[in-house]
């Protein structure tokens, strides 16, 4: 299996969901053995930050990375669609201290990254593979990882709410399911939460345009949901794209009930201490023939206004 990147620049401008502010990205082909990286734009310049699990910075409201300098905040949407669409290399350009909430699910980011299509380069495929059974547990919750040839979720979430209630889900992984099942499941809060962190200049970009508001006994988006779980879907979503910050593709069978941002980060430092334990790195086997352009386009950058 070959490594990739996609084929052409495309760039995007939406609101961060904490700032209230207009925030562009571009996103860019990267050589091979890259990973993903980020170029966070500033007045001086640009900081340039590779994903790892120290760096996350910050878990309260969504996952932030930073390296004493300059952070980035909202990653997990769109390192989810990076991730589930299979992509190795790409290069985040971020003008903005967040990336954009487009719809609060990772549709958009979908969307842009079929626009850029996707390539094979020349190099195999590299992974971080579970060689070990790994049991996490945190106050009742837990991360179960087992080895697996590929990467499959088993989530579970459990809320006191009439709508929500237990919900579950089990998926293999691949850009096919990834886009069909989970990309368009949008982030979910509560009114009472809604208001107190509006109080407290939080959310500032947060609507019933870009997540789910539940009051105590529904939903108040007038358009309902996209799927009858789709809370549980779009906690698998947070999952894939938390994950992807170790800084490789991860192969396993991972059970997880009732994890969120900080869960899933104390586990990624759990597994990237104990690399020689539980990780085991491993190269793709490489195809007979390589096939190079999966989607013909300019190298110009296409734009999109979310």
């Amino acid at each position: 299996m070959l490594q990739t990147t996609i084929h052409k620049s495309v760039r995007c401008t939406g609101i961060g969901l904490h700032s209230g502010k207009q925030v562009e990205l571009v996103l860019r082909p990267a050589a091979e053995d890259t990973g993903i990286l980020f170029s966070l734009r500033n007045g001086s310049g640009s900081t340039f930050l590779t994903p790892a699990p120290s760096l996350v910075v910050d878990t309260g409201l969504a996952t932030v990375l930073g390296d004493g300098r300059e952070t980035v905040a909202t990653v997990e949407h769109l390192l989810a669609a990076v991730s589930g669409m299979g992509i190795d290399n790409i290069h985040i350009e971020v003008t903005g201290k967040e990336l954009p909430i487009m719809d609060g699910s990772a549709a958009s980011f979908v969307y842009l990254l079929k626009q850029a299509g996707v390539r094979k380069l020349s190099k195999a495929r590299q992974v971080l593979a579970i060689k070990k059974a790994v049991d996490f547990e945190m106050d009742g919750k837990f991360i179960k990882a087992r080895p697996h040839d590929g990467f499959s979720v088993d989530y579970t979430i459990d809320f006191a709410h009439p709508l929500i209630g237990t919900q579950q889900m089990e998926i293999e992984v691949t850009a096919e399911t990834f886009i069909s099942e989970v990309a368009k499941a949008r982030t979910f809060g509560f009114l009472k939460e809604v208001d107190y962190l509006h109080a407290n200049g939080l959310a500032l970009g947060g609507s019933l345009d870009n997540a789910i508001v539940l009051d105590e006994y529904g939903v108040l988006n007038a358009e309902g949901l996209r799927f009858k779980d789709e809370f549980v879907r779009h906690k698998l979503l947070d999952f894939i794209g938390d994950m992807a910050i170790l800084g490789a593709p991860l192969q396993g069978h991972f059970e997880v009930f009732a994890s969120g941002h900080a869960m899933n980060n104390a586990f990624l430092r759990h597994l990237d201490e104990n690399r020689d334990l539980y990780l085991e790195a491993k190269t793709m086997p490489m195809p007979e023939t390589v096939e190079e352009v999966v989607r013909e386009g300019s190298s110009e950058p296409v734009a999109a206004r979310v």
